[in-house]
């Protein structure tokens, strides 16, 4: 595959959300849940548009990613894409951008860093603290 410096936005959030998703479902798997509706019903909550918007506005917020980051985050975000019918169109780029910088990070090989940052997710949406500063 090849790095995301040479991937465009859009392809970053692709390959983001398909990993974001995996991750969110082993979390949920391993804290317990079986029930299939369950699950699906708690990964709602984490990757829903609305939930990728929170957790990139409380990344960008607090300064917790860096300038790269921030610069794959923008690539994803400012990409023009379908949109979504159930949301409006800023949350739906934010949630892009939050996609692409997922795939950046996963297609650039720099695991400890998106373990990291998906770690810090869960705890935002788990926390319910997506306000960012305060």
């Amino acid at each position: 595959m090849k790095d995301g410096f040479n991937l465009n936005g859009l392809t970053l959030a692709y390959i983001g959300d398909a990993y974001y998703e995996l991750y969110i479902r082993e979390y949920l798997i391993e804290s317990g849940i079986t029930n299939v509706d369950k699950l699906h019903q708690r990964a709602i909550r984490f990757t829903s548009g609305i939930a990728q918007s929170k957790i990139i506005t409380h990344f960008i917020d607090n300064n917790i990613i860096n300038q790269d980051e921030i610069d794959a985050y923008k690539r994803g975000r400012n990409a023009s894409g379908p949109g979504r019918k159930n949301i409006d169109a800023k949350t739906y780029h934010q949630a892009t951008g939050f996609e692409s910088l997922i795939g950046y990070l996963y297609t650039n090989k720099q695991f400890d860093r998106l373990t990291e940052l998906l770690k810090q997710a869960i705890e935002i949406i788990e926390k319910g603290d997506t306000h960012g500063k305060g």
